[in-house]
């Protein structure tokens, strides 16, 4: 593989949906006491606006959602069931409500274990990817193979949401060679 690069501005200025298959494969980097911890991402899942009824944006602009506000390349961290963190990287143009869920990382198949193993906390909300030294996204090149399902843990959503295909699963990792 080639060397990392931190993915850049125009990454993240795409809607969620398509964001969301593209982080499959990055490295999620997080710095902790100094040192730089990356792990690969697994599986992902995309919120998309006002419209999408398993969106925290689709009750309105909040508190807890201004992050989702910010333009691409933003962090929503918030906390769910009062234990667990989730890390969405915000996507698309400022005001423009999107994001993708990190739910998955190599050896943390859960949204609220990769936090954990990351020190990925509510002080990380609002940061911003393209500059921060505690946590952004690198792409080594590294291609994959995905599969689209439906979203999970959205019972308060209509139907036709639930349904959508917008969680990526990797299948596999190829190699570029």
């Amino acid at each position: 593989m080639g060397t990392a690069t931190r993915l850049d501005r125009k990454t993240y200025q795409q809607d969620a949906v398509l964001l969301g298959p593209q982080l499959l494969g990055k490295l999620l980097c997080r710095r902790i006491n100094g040192e730089i911890i990356k792990n690969r991402v697994t599986e992902t899942e995309s919120y998309c606006g006002v419209e999408d009824t398993a969106c925290h944006a689709h009750k309105g602009r909040s508190k807890r959602t201004e992050a989702m506000y910010l333009e691409g390349g933003h962090v929503y961290v918030y906390l769910c069931y009062g234990r667990h963190f989730m890390l969405n990287i915000v996507a698309g143009p400022k005001d423009s409500p999107e994001a993708v869920l990190i739910r998955g990382i190599v050896g943390y198949n859960g949204p609220g274990k990769l936090t954990k193993a990351m020190e990925i906390d509510h002080r990380l909300n609002g940061e911003t990817l393209l500059t921060s030294n505690e946590l952004w996204l690198e792409d080594d090149g590294y291609q994959c193979k995905y599969t689209s399902l439906k979203r999970i843990g959205i019972g308060y959503a209509i139907k036709e949401d639930r349904n959508k295909l917008w969680r990526f699963c990797m299948a596999s990792m190829a190699s570029n060679d």
